[in-house]
């Protein structure tokens, strides 16, 4: 498992509206190239966002699907880029002082990188390092401009 924390300086609901706000995780996430399409309820249990995922040249189409969310708190996701595997990605928002803590936690669920866990988990780490820190970049621009939706 892989686990990565930040400090926004922003309020949770701004956070939130960013994780709440799937054509945004193209920018954000790193590995997403594009958000193909969305629930119109994301991110509500059992809702999906359609995605391209990929580095260079090769992207494989794919998706997301909530699996929990508890508003400003918590977001529960099984990710997709198979043939890769699937993994269990988890965003948790804590109030710290006028900002908020992220922690990310991914973990692979099954393929070759739940097989490869131990290198997979670094990767990982680096990878959603960046990911945090791309997140936190989105965030405080919309909480500088007063926007709480794209």
């Amino acid at each position: 498992m892989s686990n990565n924390e930040v400090t926004v300086d922003a309020p949770p609901s701004v956070v939130w509206s960013v994780l709440a706000d799937p054509p945004t995780y193209e920018y954000w996430v790193v590995g997403n190239k594009k958000v193909r399409r969305h629930d119109d309820d994301w991110p509500e249990p059992g809702s999906v966002f359609h995605h391209k995922v990929g580095f260079g040249p090769i992207s494989i189409a794919d998706k997301s699907v909530s699996l929990e969310a508890e508003p400003l708190r918590r977001l529960v996701m099984q990710v997709r880029a198979l043939p890769v595997g699937t993994g269990i990605v988890t965003f948790e928002l804590e109030p710290s002082g006028a900002g908020t803590k992220v922690v990310m936690g991914e973990a692979a669920e099954s393929g070759p990188a739940k097989i490869l866990a131990p290198v997979v988990n670094r990767l990982a780490w680096l990878r959603n390092a960046e990911t945090l820190r791309r997140l936190r970049r989105c965030a405080e621009e919309r909480h500088r401009s007063g926007v709480t939706r794209s």
